[in-house]
């Protein structure tokens, strides 16, 4: 049977993750729509029935909650965390339209969305995590983003979130502390080691729960997560450098990292070949936008096969965009809008399973060496 939230349960949840305040009005649920260029899918059009019947459960609860809640959509942006679009539809019940039918004359600003409605659920297909997260950096705004969300994800919307926030705060200290990161991976070819600058950066906590103005942040959520040091400071280049494995299928690509940049790819193979392509035709896409740092394999949480919930499980590496990170790469990077992408590769085995995490060790300002991993779990004390 196929997982639902309750009515109750959704209150609850709103009341937990984002503490509602006196004066607050209305919450709207987001929604992307396939168009011409990206078609529908199973798992899409499932995403936007949840979200409507979110929405109309939740106004039937308006009283309760002390919210109202609206539905609004918006054409897909094509790849994920790149800009919104200018402007949002507030859907008023019946069948979603479809992009095409969209007029123009009866949308709003995503400014004047921001204004009515402080609280967002963003249920894409494309994340809109970085654009709302610089959104919240101007709007009283917080947001959670909830990309490629199914229903087999749902019992992950119930752990103790109390104790998921108390290891990602734990965690996230490590990575303010922390000047780099050296990392041995295990695969069938050979070792591979990356080291990560960790300089003139801190961390940033994502443990499903969003009190505070200002903050946007995927649900379900539980990582710390750090940007590495790209080189921006004059005569300071990045100390990222060594060989990041990420399997793909039965093919392990291994791609050469220098100055926090993927500039080659050694392994042979289709897909090493489409990665190198993909480098020199996009260098902004080989940054080295995240270290990440899941904690949700300890709760008995297992992959489904989307980054949203997979890369809460454990370590992952991102390439890409990293403004809405605190980094120095967004869309001015990019070729087109169409190009912008943060993608993660998360390293649990169900993900890759011939490429093990043999050790994370974290190098401290005094010289010590703090070990994080070993064999793929965290060997910290939480």
């Amino acid at each position: 049977m196929t997982e639902r939230l309750t009515g109750p349960e959704l209150v609850a949840l709103v009341q937990r993750v984002f503490v509602p305040r006196a004066g607050e009005k209305a919450l709207a649920i987001l929604v992307d729509l396939p168009d011409a260029q990206v078609s529908d899918d199973a798992d899409w059009a499932a995403r936007r029935t949840m979200a409507a019947d979110w929405a109309a459960q939740l106004n039937t609860r308006d009283a309760e909650l002390g919210l109202a809640t609206h539905l609004a959509v918006y054409p897909n942006i094509h790849t994920n965390n790149g800009d919104l679009p200018t402007r949002v539809w507030l859907h008023s019940g019946g069948p979603l339209p479809a992009s095409d039918a969209l007029d123009s004359a009866t949308s709003v600003s995503f400014a004047e969305l921001f204004a009515e409605h402080p609280i967002l659920i963003a249920l894409t297909k494309f994340s809109a995590t970085a654009p709302l997260k610089l959104a919240a950096k101007h709007y009283p705004i917080r947001a959670a983003t909830m990309p490629g969300f199914r229903a087999d994800m749902i019992p992950a919307l119930r752990l103790d979130y109390t104790e998921v926030n108390r290891r990602v705060g734990l965690l996230k200290d490590l990575l303010d502390r922390a000047e780099g990161a050296d990392f041995r991976f295990g695969t069938p070819t050979g070792e591979c080691a990356l080291h990560l600058d960790l300089r003139h950066r801190t961390g940033h906590a994502s443990g499903g729960l969003l009190p505070e103005p200002g903050v946007a942040g995927n649900l379900p959520s539980g990582e710390a997560y750090i940007v590495p040091y790209e080189g921006e400071r004059p005569g300071d280049p990045s100390r990222t450098a060594g060989i990041m494995p990420v399997q793909f299928g039965a093919e392990i690509v291994r791609y050469r990292i220098e100055g926090n940049v993927a500039v080659a790819v050694l392994s042979e193979g289709p897909t090493s070949r489409a990665e190198e392509e993909h480098l020199q035709r996009e260098p902004a896409y080989g940054n080295l936008a995240e270290l990440g740092l899941g904690v949700l394999a300890a709760f008995g949480v297992k992959p489904v096969g989307e980054i949203l919930l997979d890369e809460k499980l454990g370590l992952h590496l991102a390439f890409g965009r990293s403004d809405h990170f605190g980094g120095q790469v967004g869309p001015a990077q990019f070729s087109s809008p169409g190009a912008v992408i943060h993608i993660d590769r998360v390293y649990v085995p169900e993900t890759q399973p011939d490429v093990q995490v043999l050790s994370v060790d974290l190098t401290m300002p005094d010289g010590s060496c703090v070990p994080l991993m070993r064999d793929g779990a965290y060997s910290v004390g939480f």
